[in-house]
């Protein structure tokens, strides 16, 4: 019965990390101001970043958030390294603009979420990655 909550936690956990995500991504598409200050094509300048790489980033974490939801420990991974790839990126330009802890402090404590769902579903072989059916084994009397 516990393996069963905690399994239910869990997906609602990746549940919840990819609408966020997915939000994200909205708003780096969006035009105008949005929910979390001005315009991402203003705040990407402001970076020193060109206005297009929010579409490059937004693509990224809607590929991310969409992995992260599919039942397969493989895709987890992917999910989550992309989005620690993209979280230290956010996190030293952050640092670097010397941004408000208020507008800094998501991403310090996403990465580190994402630092552990990457190691929890890291795969035992790296082949794993790769193959097509991951690290499942075909079942006794299937064919290929």
């Amino acid at each position: 019965m516990a393996h069963v909550w905690r399994q239910r936690l869990l997906i609602g956990l990746y549940l919840f990390l990819a609408l966020e995500f997915a939000i994200g991504a909205v708003t780096k598409f969006w035009p105008g101001p949005t929910i979390f200050g001005p315009a991402y094509s203003v705040k990407f300048v402001d970076w020193g970043y060109p206005s297009w790489f929010r579409f490059v980033i937004g693509a990224a974490e809607l590929v991310a958030a969409v992995l992260l939801v599919i039942p397969r420990r493989r895709f987890r991974f992917l999910a989550a390294a992309l989005l620690v790839v993209i979280l230290i990126g956010a996190v030293t330009t952050h640092i670097v603009s010397q941004d408000s802890l208020v507008n800094s402090i998501s991403a310090p404590i996403h990465l580190t979420i994402m630092a552990a769902i990457a190691w929890a579903s890291r795969p035992k072989e790296w082949s794993e990655l790769l193959s097509p059916r991951g690290s499942e084994k075909p079942k006794a009397g299937a064919h290929p």
